[in-house]
């Protein structure tokens, strides 16, 4: 009995528990920016095509609040937060937010299928050869992880793991979208 109970108490751990962790470690590493911090940090520019094909930088949303999420379709965290995204997305997006989800090193077909099944509208930009997760330190923390950058290009917040809500974006978007 008491090894059942431990099993299902086990089981539930990591049930609940693997939405919110990330895909790898989610220690940031020293010197990054987090919500505490107050030395500023620019955003690192970057061009990459998105699934029509269309090339997208960094340097041509300047001016307005940027919302950044590195992920893979083979990440289940992320596919955890996906309905939010899209939530903030189909909110936002006409008030001027550029939300990007970085999809890392897929196949495009494979990211296009992920996105037809779930039914995402949000634009996903495709980071091939994972060199723009490497200009954000991806690597050291893993995905998914989420940039908040305010409409000069300076990053406002780092999220690490997956989002738990709609109202957890929300209240990271709060510091971009107020910023002056």
């Amino acid at each position: 009995m008491l090894k059942a109970v431990l099993v299902i108490a086990l089981a539930l751990i990591l049930v609940i528990g693997l939405p919110v962790a990330g895909c790898s470690s989610s220690n940031p590493p020293q010197g990054a920016a987090s919500q505490d911090s107050k030395e500023l940090m620019l955003a690192p520019d970057f061009e990459l095509p998105s699934l029509d094909g269309q090339y997208v930088s960094l340097s041509d949303l300047q001016g307005k609040p940027v919302f950044i999420n590195f992920w893979a379709t083979s990440c289940l965290p992320c596919h955890y937060e996906m309905p939010y995204l899209e939530e903030v997305y189909q909110e936002w997006h006409d008030q001027g937010l550029a939300l990007l989800a970085i999809n890392i090193g897929e196949n495009p077909q494979e990211v296009w299928a992920f996105l037809q099944e779930f039914g995402y509208s949000f634009p996903v930009l495709l980071d091939r050869t994972g060199e723009v997760a490497s200009k954000y330190n991806i690597w050291a923390w893993g995905i998914p992880v989420s940039f908040f950058i305010d409409k000069d290009g300076v990053i406002q917040n780092i999220r690490i793991g997956a989002f738990r809500s709609k109202a957890e974006i929300i209240a990271y978007l709060d510091k971009i979208i107020t910023s002056d």
